[in-house]
Parts: C-alpha cells; sequence; structure tokens
C-alpha cells in the first residue's frame, strides 16, 4: 500500500508517522508531502530516508491513502484532488 503523509515535516505530520511506525503499518512505499518550500528535505522512517515531494509530485505517484495534517485550508484544497485518483483521504 502507497502511503502519503501530507504536512509530513510538521509536529502532527512527523507524529504520524512515528505512530506509523510504532504500529508496523504495513505500507510498501511511503510518500512524505509538504509544501514546496519543504520539498527535498528529509524525513526519517523505519530508519531510512525519504525526500519530501509536493502534493503533485504525490498525486502522480497514485498513492492509496492519504493521511493529511496539513492545517484545514491546505486539506480542503488538496484532499479532492486525492480522492479524484481513488485514494483514501483521512
Amino acid at each position: 500500500m502507497r502511503v502519503a503523509v501530507v504536512g509530513a515535516t510538521g509536529l502532527v505530520g512527523s507524529t504520524m508517522l512515528k505512530i506509523l511506525e510504532e504500529r508496523n503499518f504495513p505500507l510498501t512505499e511511503l510518500i512524505p508531502v509538504a509544501s514546496a518550500r519543504s520539498a527535498g528535505k528529509q524525513v526519517s522512517y523505519k530508519g531510512k530516508e525519504y525526500d519530501v515531494v509536493t502534493a503533485e509530485q504525490a498525486i502522480a505517484r497514485k498513492p492509496h491513502l492519504a493521511l493529511f495534517s496539513a492545517g484545514g485550508s491546505i486539506s480542503l484544497e488538496l484532499a479532492p484532488k486525492f480522492a479524484a485518483i481513488a485514494c483514501y483521504v483521512v
């Protein structure tokens, strides 16, 4: 399962990553998503570094599940775009 964490570089997003790791969530691909300003940074998950991408790049990778922690206005804007590709949005 490809999982996008939108807002991955923020406090809530990093906590989501920690909980996914602690619970050994069955993902096959992690897609950390943040603003264009944060794109290219890295986040750690299960001892591996992942490059942060923009929402547009994440959508192109067709995640199965998107977990949002990016704030209300960003979520209102981006959630329908993820849903439009048959991605479950939380």
